[in-house]
């Protein structure tokens, strides 16, 4: 699959070289290095063809990793590879750095021998090369952790290994969502998508399986009119559409399939457990209402709304506001009721912070902008306002509606582990246009 793989500086110096194919000669080096370290002009493809060789790289601040191929390989996976790679780096010696691969040059040939065989990706998680490659390169040297390390890159679970032992079992879920929105000067939702992550921290003893329900809409709908459904209805909104969703390779496929639960053995610390999108019934958690008035050709009023659509008993924090400004702005006026406001001439915008604002509020900012007359007979296009924030809550409608942990080897049950669940909504693009 991969023909070879090679690590350089920024100044097109090989740090690490390691070929798996004989049609990949010492030329692709120099190849990479002049079309892309080297080029003229800034190469903006991460996949270059020089001379029917096919060249897959990411670059890490000053370090460029380049997978190295001249067969048809599916893309995708080598991409997936390479950011692998650079995880398995990160975890074992910190930052991606010239000084420190140079450091660690035989611990990095160390976990390619394990990662790659024959260009052919192998167990790439963290969690399991730790168990056979310490952090000095050394591997185990008992029969009890050779045949642990035997049950762990043959086994199913390559992601957790066995024997873990915490005093206090502990689960912790973050529902992470990015709400993205255009809105016409008039009210009208043009674009809106959540973009959400599930991100999970588990310590928990021995080998749990956990099960993780939400108010997904195929689910509920499948449960009829009783029981949960009614459950959702009391909690304000029934069920959510997710159009699309990515999972950890721990969660079930098949079960997810069939019964929409989703089921796994969780891996021991931090994880993103799945990803998904919603675009149906979004819960837009600010509306901004904005007013721009052209007073001749050299003076500008600008007046913006914004008002809050969530419970009064909750409080949004971090608020910004950019109010876009012309470039012959000479001087700006700002009037605001509530929290700080400030023209940058260096960004063309008004920048109006809010520490707090609660659910069902409203508050207004007015601006007199002074501009400087100018020969330009092109109209100021008025660049859209935009927003961010953080809200304590999701927007798109995600409820977790059971997390329950089995373990049956382990004297301890779901009531036993302490969960802890969090809702964080914030700010993508979020823009209006006035």
């Amino acid at each position: 699959m991969i023909g070879g793989l090679f690590i350089y500086n920024h100044k097109g110096e090989v740090l690490i070289s390691r070929v798996y194919r004989d049609d990949i000669g010492r030329n692709a080096v120099d190849a990479f290095r002049v079309n892309v370290i080297h080029a003229r002009q800034q190469v903006r493809s991460p996949v270059t063809n020089i001379a029917r060789t096919s060249f897959f790289h990411v670059k890490r601040s000053n370090i460029w990793l380049a997978a190295v191929t001249k067969q048809n390989v599916n893309a995708a996976m080598v991409f997936e590879f390479l950011y692998k790679m650079c995880d398995v780096m990160t975890a074992y010696f910190g930052k991606i750095s010239e000084e420190n691969i140079k450091n660690n040059f035989v611990l990095i040939y160390e976990l390619l021998d394990e990662i790659l065989d024959f260009g052919y990706p192998q167990n790439s998680e963290t969690g399991a090369l730790k168990t056979f490659i310490t952090q000095q390169g050394i591997k185990g040297q008992t029969k009890e952790e050779q045949s642990q390390i035997t049950s762990q890159v043959t086994g199913q679970i390559g992601w957790r290994r066995e024997g873990i032992k915490y005093r206090r079992n502990e689960l912790f879920l973050d529902v992470l969502e990015s709400v993205n929105l255009l809105m016409s000067p008039q009210g009208q939702v043009l674009s809106a998508h959540v973009s959400g992550r599930v991100v999970m921290k588990s310590y928990l003893s021995g080998m749990p399986e956990c099960k993780f329900g939400m108010n997904d809409k195929i689910v509920i709908d499948k449960q009829g009119k009783g029981g949960a459904s009614d459950e959702a209805g009391k909690s304000g909104k029934q069920s959510i559409a997710i159009d699309d969703c990515t999972f950890h390779q721990c969660v079930r496929l098949s079960k997810f399939d069939s019964e929409r639960s989703i089921s796994f053995i969780p891996p021991d610390g931090e994880y993103e457990l799945m990803r998904y999108r919603t675009t149906k019934d979004i819960i837009l958690p600010f509306r901004v209402i904005p007013l721009v008035r052209e007073v001749g050709r050299t003076k500008l009023e600008v007046k913006v709304v914004i008002k809050s659509n969530f419970k009064p008993s909750l409080l949004a924090q971090k608020i910004e506001v950019r109010i876009p400004t012309p470039l012959n702005t000479s001087g700006v006026q700002v009037i605001c009721m509530k929290g700080k406001a400030k023209y940058k001439a260096s960004e063309n915008a008004i920048v109006w912070k809010i520490k707090r604002m609660a659910g069902m509020k409203e508050s207004q900012i007015s601006a007199e902008i002074e501009l400087l007359p100018t020969n330009d007979k092109k109209k100021w296009a008025r660049p859209p306002i935009s927003m961010n924030f953080e809200v304590p809550f999701a927007p798109s409608g995600l409820k977790v509606r059971y997390l329950k942990v089995f373990e049956s080897k382990l004297n301890y049950s779901d009531h036993d582990v302490i969960k802890w669940v969090r809702y964080i909504g914030r700010s993508g693009i979020y823009e209006t246009r006035c």
